[in-house]
């Protein structure tokens, strides 16, 4: 918890969704503090859904040093990466903050034409395949080929703060933030029938070669943004773009992840 009254008096830019409750939540907010440019700001507040936190996050990582902090308050749905809404005592929640330092994937994608690619991706990559055919592919960790064939409809890489995302979804574990450990999970394995994944430290290098691209074309996503017609894909963590999240003492990411193990 970083109890610091002075992150209260950093220099504060104001950030929302574009949908209704967003913008009626910065209306509310917009005349009661002193908000500047995002530009010039040393601390985000950003209201909407983890889907906006993720816009916001990757609009982060483009200004690279120094790292800004972002507080966000829920006006979607889940909210898991989010504070709770509230438009009063905003400099007293501020104050005492809970920091986490969130770091991302970086993913390099070279398709079968010969274009490579390179995105950061704060909750997951995952490869999916393109039309009815299952995709094939060969997975490698640290050059070391562990799987010779995997055929599936696509396969994940999740981060600690991305694991109770799609990757949840697809039957992956549920990770500790810093654990130090990524997910990797196979999305509908046709074979080898028994895998179900594994859990990889988060040094670990990991690629991933498209079998027969040609008829059995496949795409990389990286968050929101995605490639299509990949040969490779090739992922690390890339410690030189961490990030940094606020929260309410009562609203630590780190209590929430380990209570979604216990939801039925």
């Amino acid at each position: 918890m970083s109890d610091d009254p002075r992150l209260s008096e950093l220099r504060r830019a104001l950030v929302a969704s574009p949908t209704p409750p967003a913008q009626a939540a910065a209306a509310e907010l917009a005349d009661a503090y002193d908000w500047v440019p995002v530009e010039e700001a040393e601390m985000i507040v950003a209201l909407g859904g983890d889907g906006f936190m993720l816009q916001t996050l990757h609009a982060m990582l483009e200004r690279r040093k120094p790292v800004v902090p972002v507080f966000g308050m829920n006006l979607g749905t889940v909210g898991f990466l989010m504070n709770e809404w509230r438009p009063h005592g905003l400099e007293d929640r501020l104050s005492r903050t809970k920091m986490f330092k969130v770091v991302p994937l970086g993913m390099t994608a070279e398709t079968v034409h010969g274009e490579v690619y390179k995105l950061p991706a704060i909750n997951e990559v995952s490869l999916l395949r393109e039309t009815r055919q299952t995709a094939k592919l060969e997975v490698t960790v640290n050059d070391r080929v562990v799987l010779d064939e995997l055929a599936c409809d696509g396969i994940l890489i999740a981060t600690p703060a991305g694991s109770t995302a799609y990757n949840l979804s697809a039957q992956g574990p549920i990770l500790p933030l810093g654990s130090g450990m990524l997910a990797l999970t196979p999305i509908s394995p046709f074979r080898p029938r028994r895998w179900r994944g594994a859990i990889l430290p988060d040094k670990a290098r990991i690629g991933l070669r498209v079998l027969d691209p040609a008829k059995r074309p496949v795409s990389a996503v990286a968050d929101q943004r995605e490639i299509r017609e990949v040969a490779r894909v090739d992922v690390v963590i890339d410690r030189a773009r961490e990030l940094c999240l606020l929260f309410d003492p009562e609203h630590a990411l780190d209590d929430r992840i380990t209570m979604e193990q216990f939801i039925a």
